[in-house]
């Protein structure tokens, strides 16, 4: 690895930088979501109940509030690359772990590494783009990226079930860590790092050994001030929409008569119409030079389609789903691209992506956590919970308005 990192290369075409990074996205992505589809047999072989088995998800969550920050400054001292390499190979050896688990206890632990390796692949992967696509590429190259959470969700939730039954649980495990291994080896043998990012890099590093002796506070006066707490509230706001609706919106659907698979479709399919959305609007971004109309308008989607999702059937609810995913799912694209305007300094993409995983992980969280308290113990106050989720939207637009960049 020191060869790799002292070499010199020219930045490199944005395909050979986005699409192994898409790739290792995609591999821990599948891992988080291999567990929904096969809950059942799983609950049945550790002889666990529906909340203990709840875990098995809400832990990938738990885990980037914990460790969101950690990584960030974890990124600082050491190069990014790197970090997105040792976590391919954790995810690997938590995967094989998990395969040979013989209590629920151990199983957790694993999952949680498997958390641990998707923050960081998340928390990484923008910084090795900023480092290695020209600037005028990086919001394509972040489309590409974005990319492999969603392809990743829809691969497990499609696959899990098939592999399941052909290879059963110890066999299914397996696969998922050759997958994350395989994905590793493309990045460290595609990606190539510019020398002068990595000089860059230990300049900050020592800047910041400096800093800790005198003061901390005015490097980092940025994750302070009022414009970046207006880029994050708008960030968190689409995150609790976007958990709310795949949390949700299939049993809302359910309550209104619609057929159990056709409401899993309906739910996801913006999801899938992100395979358009997000490339495109990233390379929307690059050609205009500007992200914040995107953002906005992605924004503005949500809080009009979301509740619809919620609450309506036939025509409309499909239409609600397309323009979900065709207007609004570029957002995470765009939010990327625009977060180096809103630091400022390039040399805290490290600890701030940190700090952006913290904002997207608590946004995750609560949205499992607040529709779950308006609906009800009968899950039934829907139009209530629409209109909450609404107005959160349009505080989002709002607040993205509001904030200072291109």
């Amino acid at each position: 690895m020191e060869s790799v990192d002292k070499a010199t290369y020219p930045r490199q075409k944005w395909p050979a930088v986005a699409f192994p990074l898409f790739l290792i996205a995609t591999a821990v992505t599948a891992m988080q979501y291999k567990i929904p589809t096969i809950v059942v047999p799983v609950m049945q072989q550790f002889q666990i109940d529906a909340y203990v088995a709840s875990w098995l998800m809400s832990i990938f969550t738990f885990v980037g509030i914990v460790f969101s920050l950690p990584i960030g400054a974890l990124a600082r001292a050491f190069p990014p690359k790197r970090i997105i390499l040792a976590a391919a190979g954790l995810a690997c050896l938590s995967s094989m772990a998990g395969a040979f688990s013989q209590s629920v206890e151990l199983l957790l632990v694993t999952r949680a590494f498997e958390g641990v390796s998707l923050v960081c692949v998340i928390a990484c992967g923008p910084i090795v783009i900023q480092q290695c696509v020209d600037p005028a590429r990086t919001g394509t190259a972040s489309g590409v990226w974005m990319l492999g959470g969603m392809i990743g969700a829809t691969l497990a939730g499609a696959t899990t079930p098939f592999l399941y039954n052909a290879v059963g649980f110890q066999g299914l495990w397996i696969a998922y860590a050759a997958f994350a291994a395989l994905a590793g080896v493309v990045v460290a043998l595609v990606v190539k790092v510019p020398a002068s990012a990595s000089a860059e890099r230990s300049g900050g590093r020592r800047d910041a050994d400096s800093l800790a002796k005198e003061d901390l506070r005015s490097e980092f006066n940025v994750f302070f001030k009022p414009n970046t707490w207006a880029f994050f509230l708008a960030f968190g706001v689409f995150q609790i929409l976007l958990l709310s609706v795949l949390s949700y919106a299939p049993t809302a659907m359910q309550q209104q008569g619609m057929d159990a698979s056709l409401s899993g479709f309906a739910s996801t399919l913006p999801m899938l119409l992100a395979i358009v959305s997000s490339v495109a609007v990233g390379a929307l971004s690059d050609a205009l030079h500007r992200c914040k109309p995107l953002f906005a308008m992605g924004m503005l989607a949500m809080a009009l389609c979301v509740p619809i999702l919620l609450t309506a059937t036939g025509p409309l609810l499909w239409v609600a789903s397309v323009a979900m995913g065709l207007l609004a799912m570029g957002v995470p694209t765009v939010a990327i691209s625009a977060y180096p305007v809103i630091l400022g300094d390039p040399k805290l993409m490290t600890v701030g992506m940190g700090v952006l995983m913290l904002v997207q992980s608590i946004g995750q969280f609560l949205g499992s956590l607040v529709p779950a308290s308006l609906l009800g113990p009968e899950i039934s106050n829907w139009y209530l919970c629409a209109g909450v989720l609404c107005a959160l939207g349009v505080a989002g637009t709002v607040s993205i308005l509001l904030c200072r960049f291109k």
